[in-house]
């Protein structure tokens, strides 16, 4: 198995790079990156879902300002990406998570499509939610799910319209740690109460003494295996079950 870049409709505009099992396809996954773009460890992700049965792409949402951008995680590639992560307009990611989706439907055949988000891609993946049919979003430490601050949130926060999320179909499944610097314990529990209002199936799970960027191993200060391994459990229970 190999990975490779793929232009997702018409030429020049946004790609994604692709990674198809060998075997029988057992559904299709978005990988929606960090900030950082599509690096090492979102190939890597895309390579694991691969040998685990999945076509798993990951589109390049900085397309329209740097092309195929894999920063690693230094202080100065974050600001890198932090400079690319302000210029991302809302609408055009959602119709970027289109063309990804329709992407993905081709992949999976006769089964289902899930967008795994990372970071800046979890709340990438649950703004999908509210506007595209999927059937499941996976997503670790997701920002902004109730707060804006950037262009790609908008005025209006993702889970401030989560009955759409309902009216779409798709299972959310969410992972923080406690110490996250980004998403406060008592947001984490807002966006809990917001998706039981709307009545949007969902699985919040929050890991004790675990950091923001919990599950990346290529993140040596912040990685916490047993809570990433939990976590990565859980996804692969939730593909098989909703794909």
């Amino acid at each position: 198995m190999t990975g490779q870049w793929i232009t997702l409709g018409e030429p020049g505009g946004i790609e994604a790079y692709l990674h198809r099992p060998e075997g029988e396809v057992r559904g299709a996954v978005v990988v929606c990156s960090e900030l950082y773009g599509v690096n090492d460890y979102v190939r890597q992700t895309c390579a694991d879902l691969a040998r685990a049965g999945y076509a798993a792409l990951a589109p390049d949402y900085y397309w329209r300002n740097a092309r195929r951008t894999g920063l690693g995680y230094s202080p100065e590639e974050r600001e890198s990406g932090l400079v690319l992560m302000r210029a991302l307009d809302r609408d055009e990611l959602v119709t970027d998570a289109g063309a990804a989706l329709a992407a993905a439907r081709a992949e999976a055949g006769d089964r289902g499509v899930a967008f795994l988000g990372l970071s800046m891609g979890g709340h990438v993946a649950v703004r999908a939610a509210t506007a595209l049919r999927f059937e499941l979003a996976a997503v670790f430490y997701p920002g902004w799910l109730l707060n804006s601050g950037f262009p790609l949130v908008g005025p209006t926060p993702p889970l401030e319209t989560a009955d759409r999320i309902a009216a779409g179909g798709a299972f959310l499944l969410g992972f923080c740690g406690e110490l996250d610097h980004i998403i406060p314990a008592e947001e984490w529990q807002q966006a809990e109460q917001r998706l039981t209002e709307a009545k949007v199936p969902h699985e919040l799970v929050s890991y004790p003494g675990a950091r923001h960027g919990f599950a990346c191993s290529d993140r040596p200060a912040d990685y916490d295996p047993e809570a990433g391994a939990d976590a990565w459990r859980r996804v692969y229970a939730a593909l098989a079950a909703h794909l």
